[in-house]
């Protein structure tokens, strides 16, 4: 695989654009309302799991479980929101990281309901653990033929799904950002910045809260459907912490509280996670493949302090911003 190879880039765009889609729920959650959710990534387990159960073993259409897996992603997230309404900041952040960590296990030892530490690989009988793929690839098929029927030119999968997902993704920032200009979401921003003035001035900031937090979970699980229908199968390795804070680093990087700064940080990040894998020349070279991906990660880390540095609001983001309670 070559620098240059069009399939492997159209690959990094599929996963960007799923990523876009994933740290636009941490956006809202956090930029707009404050909200430091370090288990962000539960939304996307909850949302793929429950459309993969729900096909797998109640022979359930793509088109209903999809749908249901979303909203047990928002359901969760509002249950831990409900029954933790006194903790904030960091307290939160320790909640949201913990319930995505016992949703992980969960998966893990219920290997009976979810394939357990093989993934959905193991979900079912043979050939069972990849209907909610046949049935995307039914339609995926269908979009294949169209597209190459307009080009004139053969269209790989990587590039129909890669148009699926951004023009998923960009309704959904268009939708996200119209929303955050209405009363609503400047309520939001109001109890980011002073809870209790928002409060003082009748505003039900609890009730901003859970819905910024149903709103980004309703995303993330967005994103989980994406993943699933993208690698085909999943395993609870996929849903570890390190998947959220790549979405932190997305949000930081394009900047906090501006909605299409996300894509932005996400294609930057993707460009950088995947370009610096082509990383084979001296010094580089003296490591093994195993040792560079760490390389990988490292490299990344000090272009985000450098960035840090010279610019705290990140690429597109505002000074004023980075104020908050």
């Amino acid at each position: 695989m070559t620098l240059l190879n069009p399939d492997f880039w159209s690959f990094v765009g599929v996963i960007a654009g799923i990523y876009t889609i994933f740290a636009l729920g941490l956006q809202v959650q956090y930029g707009f309302a404050g909200l430091l959710n370090f288990g962000h990534v539960a939304s996307m387990a909850l949302a793929a799991y429950t459309m993969a159960i729900l096909i797998v073993k109640a022979n359930m259409s793509l088109w209903l479980a999809a749908p249901i897996g979303i909203a047990v992603a928002v359901a969760g997230f509002l249950v831990v929101g409900l029954t933790t309404p006194r903790l904030r900041a960091d307290y939160f952040a320790i909640v949201t990281i913990a319930f995505s960590e016992i949703i992980r296990y969960i998966a893990i030892n219920q290997q009976d309901l979810t394939g357990g530490p093989q993934g959905t690989i193991a979900l079912g009988a043979t050939g069972q653990a990849a209907e909610y793929n046949t049935q995307w690839n039914s339609f995926m098929g269908g979009l294949q033929s169209r597209l190459e029927s307009v080009s004139g030119r053969a269209v790989s999968r990587d590039v129909a799904m890669m148009i699926v997902v951004w023009l998923v993704a960009l309704l959904l920032l268009a939708a996200t950002q119209r929303a955050l200009k209405t009363p609503w979401g400047r309520t939001l921003r109001t109890v980011r910045e002073d809870e209790e003035a928002a409060v003082a001035l009748g505003k039900n900031a609890f009730g901003r809260k859970l819905q910024a937090l149903a709103v980004g979970a309703a995303l993330g699980g967005c994103a989980g459907l994406f993943y699933a229908f993208e690698f085909s199968f999943f395993s609870p390795d996929d849903f570890d912490p390190l998947t959220t804070f790549f979405a932190w680093i997305i949000v930081i990087l394009g900047g906090t509280a501006r909605v299409w700064a996300v894509p932005v940080g996400s294609l930057v990040f993707g460009f950088l996670f995947a370009g610096t894998r082509f990383f084979d020349f001296w010094p580089f070279s003296a490591f093994g493949s195993a040792d560079r991906a760490y390389i990988r990660l490292i490299i990344i880390g000090l272009l985000l302090i450098g960035l840090m540095y010279f610019r705290p609001q990140g690429l597109l983001g505002r000074r004023e911003e980075l104020v908050l309670e």
